[in-house]
């Protein structure tokens, strides 16, 4: 949920013998929702607009707008307030104003489709715009400031008055989503792409279509559109890596650029019209002349496909961004990496505390574990090996070990001091959702979308037993739909479960007996922990929250909100002072539990 937006928080606290007081001010702790107390990764990266002087860079993410200094890369705000991820970010001509469109990308309708209008100076929300009923995909500004274009799921580009937040005119006529906009340089033309390469051109003034430009092959999918400066061109990106400028005025195809490469996700003009950038899916920037069609320069330097690209007011700087979540910024004449902004991550599918509390695992859905040092804030070690997102992540006792669950069916058991695979598990036929070890590290519990829970011996990999959740034999029977996740109590007696049938499940380890059932009344339950004491059961859902429960009586203790999608994992601190949290919106929020836990 693209929802990006926390509320700052400055508290001290203590993770182990550490305190964030001795933390200089910087990303982890801006925009924090109340209660967090620290933030590891800056979310997702979806698209980014410079500021007309180039003095800034705003990077619409899956929990705010970031806004860096291009310069020096530094963090100078981000801009919290939306309640899903922000898919979409643009500045006003006079660089005063960041107007943001969000909506829910996992399903694309639903969740906040709200248009937002920010100050540049403060920071500060300074309207709120209704209308969309899916995700907002595109906004834009028209040269004068007065007037907002917006793209959106819904099918519908909408224009909207600046001043007043008002909607002045909807346009009709895209049969899927809409997923550019741009105006032309006078104002009085707006172009909208669509899903399978439709452009239509529309007169602002009366909302007329004046023109649709639709690609040679059916349904071709054009990835990116975008307005030459002097409005006359616009250029295409397509799937079969061929750039497409056509005019304006005729709609009639001026050139065509074949890349000779794979598909093309971006397109962008240089401020002085005679270049055109393309972003493409062999992870290369292009630069070409758009006169002759020549290439100019190639860089190379991402690790995965190039989707977004932004030329610098001056046009000497690129702006790129990747699925490898990084933005460097380019040289344009040289084709060196200036800088290079990072920090992005995939969604965080899971995470875990070491033993001693000094580092955090992450589960990502790009199919990789990460530690993070809490103290530092930096990421210490990725582990590579699933072929698959990572659905859970848990340390040994000794915190030598670490196993990860996949939807690639396997749970490896990695060497943290190197992060070599030490031992392979496999045995289910589905997606492993959760694994855990018992207090004594001698037990490895694994849920699945097999329908089975199974117990591994940890020094030998064998499996123990099969706990079948759907058999009348079953030791542990209840649950109605699958089980997401699995944790031992810290005396090892009792085993959690939580299930998309919405209910937390105690067991008793040694029978096999149902101890007690939370009914979580919310979205699927997609991560369970015991607080150090035992007293405690942190859970995750899909509804963005993190619940606390007793666990003597099943009752709520309180809930804690500010991720702004899917929360996937939950765990407790070894000394129990503080939460993590991971969630899909590519970040991991830290909470602090002392002072909330006996309010």
């Amino acid at each position: 949920m693209k929802n990006k937006q926390f509320l700052i928080l400055t508290v001290l606290l203590t993770i182990f013998t550490f305190t964030l007081g001795t933390f200089a001010q910087d990303h982890t702790r801006m925009g924090l929702p109340e209660g967090a107390k620290m933030r590891l990764g800056k979310g997702k990266v979806h698209k980014y607009a410079y500021s007309p002087d180039g003095s800034k860079l705003a990077v619409a993410s899956s929990i705010g707008v970031w806004i860096y200094d291009p310069q020096t890369g530094e963090e100078l705000d981000l801009y919290i307030g939306h309640t899903s991820e922000v898919n979409s970010v643009a500045f006003s001509p006079d660089g005063k104003t960041i107007a943001s469109g969000s909506g829910d990308n996992t399903t694309g309708a639903g969740g906040d489709t709200t248009i937002r209008l920010w100050d540049v100076n403060t920071g500060e929300e300074k309207r709120i715009i209704i209308g969309h009923t899916s995700l907002v995909n595109s906004v834009a500004f028209s040269p004068d400031g007065k007037t907002i274009a917006s793209g959106s799921f819904d099918k519908t580009v909408r224009l909207w008055d600046v001043a007043t937040g008002e909607e002045k005119r909807i346009l009709k006529g895209h049969t899927w989503r809409v997923s550019n906009v741009a105006f032309n340089s006078d104002g009085k033309t707006i172009a909208s792409l669509s899903r399978f390469g439709t452009i239509r051109l529309w007169d602002v003034d009366t909302g007329e279509e004046k023109r649709i430009i639709k690609p040679h092959i059916e349904k071709e999918r054009v990835y990116s559109i975008a307005f030459s400066p002097d409005g006359k061109t616009i250029a295409g990106g397509n799937e079969d890596g061929i750039i497409r400028l056509w005019d304006v005025d005729t709609g009639e195809e001026k050139r065509i650029i074949n890349a000779q490469t794979e598909r093309i996700a971006s397109v962008a003009f240089s401020p002085d019209g005679k270049t055109i950038a393309s972003g493409n899916w062999d992870r290369t920037i292009r630069l070409w002349n758009v006169d002759t069609g020549e290439e100019k320069r190639i860089f190379k330097a991402h690790t995965s496909l190039v989707y977004r690209l932004a030329f610098s007011p001056d046009g000497k700087t690129i702006a790129s961004g990747s699925e490898d979540n990084t933005i460097p910024l380019w040289d344009v004449d040289t084709g060196e990496a200036k800088r290079i902004i990072n920090g992005y991550t995939s969604g965080v599918q899971h995470v875990a505390f070491s033993p001693d509390g000094k580092t955090i695992a992450s589960g990502s859905s790009d199919g990789t574990i990460r530690l993070w040092d809490i103290a530092k804030s930096d990421q210490k070690r990725i582990f590579i090996g699933h072929t698959e997102w990572v659905s859970s992540v848990a340390f040994s006792p000794d915190g030598k070990t670490i196993a990860s669950g996949s939807k690639d069916n396997t749970i490896p058991l990695w060497d943290v001091a190197t992060g070599e695979e030490k031992r392979m598990l496999n045995a289910h036929t589905s997606l492993v959702t959760t694994v855990a070890f018992s207090p004594d590290g001698k037990t490895l519990a694994s849920g699945s979308d097999d329908n089975t829970v199974r117990l591994w011996d940890v020094a030998t990999g064998e499996e123990k037993r099969i706990l079948r959740e759907y058999s009348m034999k079953s030791i542990l029977s209840g649950h109605t739909k699958r089980v997401h996740t699995v944790a031992f109590s810290p005396d090892g007696k009792t085993l959690a479960s939580g299930s998309s049938d919405n209910t937390i499940r105690l067991w008793d380890v040694d029978t096999g007996e149902e101890k007690r059932i939370i009914k979580a009344d919310t979205l699927l339950v997609s991560s369970v922990a015991f607080s150090p004491d035992g007293n405690t059961l942190a859970s995750g859902s899909y509804d963005r929250t993190i619940r606390l429960w007793d666990v003597d009586t099943g009752e709520e203790k309180r809930t804690l909100k500010g991720h702004t999608e899917r929360v996937h994992s939950v765990a407790f601190s070894p000394d129990g002072k503080t939460i993590a949290s991971g969630s899909g919106d590519g970040t991991i929020l830290l909470w602090d539990f002392r002072s909330r836990a006996d309010d």
